[in-house]
């Protein structure tokens, strides 16, 4: 395991995701999550997790399939009222995931 990965996933997981929080917080009125957040969550999450791969060069179907599993467990939160705490959880498990997987090499041009 890449600890060096681990750390850096989480750190970019979670700036983008709460950069996009804020975002769409500041814009969107609360109504809006309590209807449609049930699919902004995970979309956002999944955005955010390309974004992750990209700036980290992983590969990308391997890190949104980690995004996907680390967010079985947020979602298990969200249902029992936890929703800030199955983030946390999400974006360990997410960064556990990430430091496993194999960087890409950058091509030289």
């Amino acid at each position: 395991m890449d600890t060096s990965l681990l750390w850096r996933s989480a750190l970019v997981q979670l700036v983008s995701v709460g950069v996009l929080f804020a975002i769409l917080a500041l814009t969107l009125p609360h109504s809006f999550f309590d209807d449609w957040g049930w699919l902004t969550g995970p979309i956002a999450w999944m955005l955010c997790a390309a974004l992750t791969a990209r700036v980290l060069s992983l590969p990308l179907g391997a890190t949104l399939l980690g995004a996907v599993l680390a967010g079985v467990p947020d979602a298990i939160c969200v249902l029992i009222g936890l929703h800030a705490l199955g983030g946390v959880i999400a974006i360990v498990l997410f960064a556990i995931w990430c430091a496993r997987l194999p960087r890409q090499k950058a091509i030289a041009a």
